[in-house]
C-alpha cells in the first residue's frame, strides 16, 4: 500500500510538472512568435462604428479595417458609417475623400390586409420563414408573408411593420446592411441605391386575370409602363412583371402615371422617414 501511495504521488507530481512545462513553452512562444497589430489597423477600426452588421460584404469592423489599411477596398466601405466615416478614414489614410455611395433596403410588395386575398389560416410558428414552407395565408405565392422576420433582423430601427400588415423602411434611418433582405424567404426586399426612385412594388408573376385576382395592386402586365418609359427597353415585360431597366430607365413619374393598379410608383420610399411614420399628424403614407 506504502508503494502503491508513493507512485501515485509521484504521477501526480509528473503530471503537473509537464503540465507547467507545457504552459511555460506556451506563453513564450505565443510572446516569441505574436503578429503585432498594424497601428493603421487599430487607428481604422476605433473610426468604425462597431456594429459588425456585415454590409461591407466582410464579417465584421476588424476584418474591414485590414483590407482597408491594405488599401484593397476603397474607405467608402462601411455602408453603416456614411459620409463621416469615410472622411474619417481618408484623413487617417492620407487619400482623397470620397463620396460614400448609400444603399437603402427597398421592401417590393404592396399586398397587405387590404388588398391581399387570403385563402388559408396559419397557426403554426409566427415567422416568414416557417410559414412559408407551408404557403402562409395569402393566396398570392409571391406576397410579403408579414411576419415580420426582415424587423427582426434590422439592428438599426429602421424597420417595422404597419397597420396594413406590411413592412415598412425608414428611409432617413435604413443604412443599407442588407440584414432584411436576407431574413425574408420570399426576396421581395432589395437593396437599391438611393438615387433609384422608380420601383414596381409587384413581383407576381402570374397572369394579369390572376393577379389582379388575388391582390388589387398586382402588376396585371398591361404593358402601359413599358409603352410610357421615355427610353426604349427601359422597362421590360418578364415573366408577366414589369422590370425596370436601371442602366437605362429614367427616374422620373412617367411610367406610373398611367399604372392601373398603381403598383409602379415614383420616389414613394424617401417620403417614409421615422417620423412621418411615427406621426399621427403627418399625411399617411405608401403601404398603409
Amino acid at each position: 500500500m506504502h508503494l502503491l501511495g508513493s507512485s501515485f504521488v509521484i504521477s501526480v507530481l509528473i503530471m503537473g510538472g509537464l503540465g507547467l512545462g507545457f504552459a511555460v513553452m506556451l506563453a513564450v512562444a505565443s510572446k516569441k512568435f505574436a503578429v503585432k497589430e498594424d497601428p493603421m489597423v487599430e487607428k481604422i477600426l476605433n473610426a468604425l462604428p462597431q456594429t459588425n452588421c456585415g454590409a461591407c460584404g466582410f464579417a465584421g469592423c476588424h476584418t474591414l479595417a485590414e483590407k482597408i489599411a491594405l488599401k484593397e477596398v476603397p474607405v467608402t466601405s462601411c455602408l453603416a458609417g456614411g459620409q463621416e466615416v469615410a472622411d474619417t478614414l481618408a484623413a487617417a489614410l492620407g487619400v482623397d475623400a470620397q463620396k460614400a455611395k448609400r444603399v437603402i433596403a427597398v421592401v417590393l410588395c404592396r399586398g397587405g390586409q387590404a388588398e391581399a386575398a387570403k385563402n388559408a389560416v396559419y397557426r403554426g410558428d409566427m415567422t416568414c420563414a416557417a410559414a412559408n414552407l407551408v404557403g402562409g395565408e395569402k393566396e398570392c405565392a409571391y406576397a410579403c408573408i408579414g411576419y415580420a422576420d426582415c424587423v427582426e433582423a434590422c439592428e438599426f430601427d429602421a424597420m417595422d411593420m404597419n397597420s396594413n400588415g406590411l413592412p415598412v423602411v425608414f428611409y432617413d434611418k435604413c443604412i443599407g446592411c442588407g440584414a432584411c433582405a436576407r431574413a425574408c424567404p420570399r426576396d421581395i426586399i432589395e437593396m437599391h441605391p438611393e438615387e433609384r426612385k422608380l420601383f414596381v412594388f409587384c413581383r407576381n408573376k402570374d397572369r394579369g386575370a390572376q393577379a389582379k385576382k388575388v391582390c388589387k395592386v398586382a402588376c396585371i402586365a398591361c404593358t402601359i409602363c413599358v409603352k410610357d418609359c421615355e427610353t426604349p427597353g427601359g422597362i421590360e415585360m418578364k415573366d408577366n412583371l414589369a422590370v425596370i431597366n436601371y442602366d437605362i430607365c429614367p427616374q422620373n413619374d412617367t411610367p406610373a402615371k398611367r399604372c392601373p393598379t398603381a403598383c409602379i410608383l415614383y420616389g414613394e420610399p424617401e417620403k417614409l422617414t421615422r417620423e412621418a411614420f411615427y406621426s399621427p399628424s403627418l399625411p399617411k403614407v405608401m403601404g398603409e
